[in-house]
């Protein structure tokens, strides 16, 4: 799963930056990173995106008071717009008003219907879930047309009137240095509409948009994965209202980004299962079968005799579907941890010193310490994989 990056740092600003500064820094940080100041540059164009996001989030204030006391996992239930596959004039479109509409491709024209924006959320499950699948309700808010006003954004009974600063063309040309050139942009006024609003509609105060609340079923699939992302088509916002003002062309998506949550016994491996299991002293040298916990309930193992500490045993086919072939199932691998008794009774400490005095310690070899359980059994699975 990609890293998180925390949206203070991509910024440039403190935690306690007023609505101002991060606007600013916003702004800064946009022109900087714009894909038309930096033609080719893959890594400016993911920092220009990463750049929307941060600021999306920082400029609302109820999701920044989730990000600021739970950090990303508080905006699982507070979508927002999925800027990674936006393009660069959308995402100056969302944020119009920063850039006082003009530059950096604002005056481009769209060819053929316009798509609404794709959402992210993200939902938050456990290895069960995993193992199962399950139906997920997943609830969010997005912007829908106004239906008061039919996405106009004009009161009922009104209609918009022709831009007055650029008599209904969109577009206004500003003289360049020593007026040797002219620049055309996006008007400010109407931001590329041709016409202005005389009255504002009072449902959405003249935007056209408003906000409401969907909850969606979603089927999580078995085997799925941290950090995967399951698309729900059209469930995203309308076309914006400067492009199709009914927002009837086709819609954008939604994508829910999944969180599998830590489990107290196991630890997942791809399709693999890992865990540790205690095991006397008696049983790793005479070896014998013991009952292993598995997410399906307890199973008996074979235990071989002379196990050494950290010995790995395999359960075939009891870990986590596959994604693609979720008949086909990984294994639950299961590391040995020797426990030696801290308290001994009388005939423990009388047969253990008979075994001693069996023993002899001459030519016994001096080993390093063995590797964490966990790390040493993901390193056999991933030379079996080679």
């Amino acid at each position: 799963m990609p890293v998180e990056r925390d949206y203070y740092e991509v910024l440039s600003v403190e935690r306690t930056a007023s609505e101002d500064e991060v606007k600013r820094a916003y702004r800064r940080m946009a022109m900087k990173w714009h894909p038309d100041r930096n033609p080719g540059d893959a890594k400016a164009e993911v920092e220009f995106k990463v750049c929307a996001e941060a600021y999306e989030v920082l400029s609302d204030p109820q999701r920044r008071a989730l990000y600021d006391q739970y950090g990303h996992a508080g905006l699982r239930q507070a979508p927002g717009h999925d800027f990674s596959r936006m393009r660069p004039d959308d995402i100056f479109s969302i944020f119009n008003d920063i850039f006082g509409g003009g530059g950096f491709g604002g005056g481009r024209q769209r060819r053929g219907p316009v798509r609404g924006y794709d959402l992210e959320t993200s939902v938050e499950i456990t290895l069960d879930d995993v193992l199962r699948g399950k139906e997920h309700e997943v609830n969010f808010a997005r912007r829908d047309v106004c239906g008061a006003c039919e996405g106009s954004g004009a009161k009922k009974g009104t209609k918009p009137i022709q831009c007055p600063t650029c008599g209904g063309n969109g577009q206004v040309a500003q003289a360049g240095l020593g007026g040797m050139f002219r620049m055309v942009t996006t008007c400010p006024n109407c931001r590329g509409r041709g016409s202005v609003i005389s009255e504002a509609c009072p449902e959405c105060r003249g935007a056209g948009r408003v906000s409401r609340k969907r909850n969606l079923s979603v089927r999580i699939p078995k085997g799925i994965a941290e950090g995967q992302v399951i698309r729900i088509a059209s469930e995203g916002e309308p076309p914006p209202q400067e492009a199709d003002a009914a927002g009837k062309g086709p819609r954008g998506d939604l994508h829910v980004v999944i969180a599998v949550q830590d489990h107290e016994t196991f630890e997942r491996v791809e399709d693999d299962l890992v865990c540790t299991r205690d095991i006397s002293f008696p049983l790793a040298a005479l070896g014998g079968r013991v009952r292993v916990d598995t997410l399906e309930g307890p199973q008996e193992v074979d235990i071989p005799k002379g196990s050494q500490d950290g010995d790995i045993v395999t359960l075939e086919g009891v870990g986590l579907p596959n994604l693609r072939k979720p008949e086909k199932r990984g294994d639950l691998r299961i590391g040995l941890r020797v426990v030696v008794p801290r308290r001994l009774s009388a005939d423990q400490r009388r047969l253990l010193e008979e075994l001693a005095k069996l023993d002899s310690a001459d030519g016994e070899e001096i080993r390093p310490p063995e590797k964490s359980f966990f790390k040493k059994i993901k390193d056999s699975i991933a030379g079996s994989e080679t």
